[in-house]
């Protein structure tokens, strides 16, 4: 059980709400430990996140997963819209644990243990990822958007947009910063997007498609980053 203290009284994350955390309105990495002071008391006292993302890594998921008590216990539900395009290894990962296929073979005898923890997880509905891909020319070919939502027991929500692609990786990327809203101080601007996050999860937003991942796997839709490749 993760705890902190509030008031000299220890309290466990998953019994506060947001409205007992101060939250600040703004995160900037030369003034604040993203971590430590806004990822780590959000994401352990939340009971679902909501993630617009360009590139999902299975990195990703492992750290939230094995990391925060909430999401690890099943007590915690993860919904992700993310581009098309993947590094190799992340794209081969990713197929194995969001197959729906009940063929044991085609599970690949998977041995990983946090590639199984992923894959109950997912099982169990509580990852749930889609693919979203801009349908028009005149846009950009990937999907950029960097939404995050955090929900709290109580019905309230933290929103926040952020200039990283994994803010909340452990390890730090060079300079980063967070705009943050909370629905108890931004109440029409934090309703707005999670409306907006909404429409794009029913497929309900103008020039972009959203598919469930397997859809996109098998209609081809999935890409391999091509910057990666050059990179490495």
């Amino acid at each position: 059980m993760i705890i902190i203290i509030l008031n000299s009284v220890i309290v466990p994350f998953l019994s506060l709400s947001f409205k007992m955390m101060d939250v600040k309105e703004e995160y900037r990495s030369d003034e604040d430990n993203l971590i430590n002071d806004f990822f780590y008391p959000c994401f352990s006292t939340c009971v679902e996140y909501n993630r617009c993302i360009e590139f999902l890594s299975v990195g990703m998921l492992k750290t939230i997963f094995t990391i925060y008590d909430n999401f690890g216990s099943g007590a915690a539900k993860l919904k992700i819209v993310a581009g098309h395009k993947f590094r190799p290894t992340d794209l081969d990962l990713l197929s194995i644990i969001l197959s729906k296929s009940r063929n044991p073979f085609e599970k690949r005898n998977v041995k990983n243990r946090t590639i199984q923890l992923l894959r109950d997880a997912f099982e169990r509905g509580q990852i749930e990822l889609k693919i979203a891909i801009a349908n028009e020319e005149l846009l950009e070919e990937s999907f950029s958007d960097k939404l995050g939502i955090f929900h709290d027991r109580d019905g309230q929500a933290v929103v926040y947009v952020s200039t990283s692609r994994e803010s909340f990786a452990t390890r730090k990327k060079g300079f980063e910063s967070v705009d943050v809203y909370t629905s108890w101080r931004d109440e029409t601007r934090v309703k707005k997007k999670i409306e907006n996050f909404e429409r794009l999860w029913a497929n309900k937003m103008e020039h972009i498609d959203v598919y469930d991942f397997e859809h996109a796997q098998q209609s081809g839709f999935l890409k391999y980053w091509s910057d990666w490749v050059l990179r490495h």
